[in-house]
């Protein structure tokens, strides 16, 4: 069993763009119902990309707090939970020892881990650094999703348990490893692609690079659409 933080937050400008962002969470203080997608209260501005049933809880460790202060000097949002936009914050559980259909119990709810954060340009203007969400994934510090498979309550007082592993194999970490560094490493594409506990979103992906043998283009979401 781990203790955790649970975050929630809603849609306001973010930063100096005046668009429209729920990145910036805050802990909960009481019970909040945990749906198929998300945690009520918490919101996202473009549902394109952020929430659903494939993101529907992000989980990012606190322990990454320590190395981002001393790459990036004292920022006062690396003083607090909630700086990366999570709305699970733990210590002891990293991309390192977490694996790709992961099954929790988190408060009453039952919680599986569908897929690793793709970093994208909003991070630039919340951290006021111009390449943040391109060093999130350069440093494979990016956190991670769950799906809900069972709807419960969660609360400040809420533990977070392992029940199940189903892909040990398969790290969050070997994930990123062949997404971002070993990109167009065919065999383990393949591994990827056939992965049916891992997002949809993702094995296409794999399935993309093996068809055409090219790596899509990042600029979009790391830099923001032209």
């Amino acid at each position: 069993m781990m203790r955790l933080t649970i975050l929630t937050g809603s849609v306001a400008p973010l930063a100096d763009t005046g668009k429209p962002s729920g990145i910036a969470k805050t802990p909960v203080t009481g019970p909040v119902w945990l749906g198929p997608e998300g945690l009520a209260g918490d919101e996202q501005a473009d549902r394109r990309v952020h929430g659903g049933i494939e993101k529907a809880v992000h989980h990012y460790p606190f322990d990454h707090y320590a190395d981002w202060r001393a790459e990036l000097g004292p920022l006062p949002i690396l003083t607090r939970t909630g700086a990366f936009g999570e709305n699970v914050s733990t210590r002891g559980m990293t991309e390192e020892n977490v694996a790709v259909g992961d099954i929790f119990q988190l408060g009453t709810a039952l919680v599986q881990v569908s897929q690793g954060r793709q970093p994208c340009w909003k991070l630039n203007h919340r951290f006021g650094i111009p390449d943040m969400a391109r060093r999130v994934q350069q440093t494979g510090r990016t956190g991670w999703y769950y799906r809900v498979l069972e709807e419960g309550m969660v609360g400040p007082d809420a533990e977070l348990t392992q029940i199940d592993r189903l892909a040990p194999d398969w790290t969050l970490r070997r994930l990123w490893h062949v997404m971002y560094i070993d990109r167009l490493n065919l065999d383990l594409l393949q591994e990827i692609a056939a992965l049916d506990v891992l997002a949809d979103g993702w094995r296409r992906y794999a399935r993309r690079r093996l068809e055409s043998g090219k790596v899509e283009d990042w600029r979009p979401r790391l830099e923001g659409s032209p």
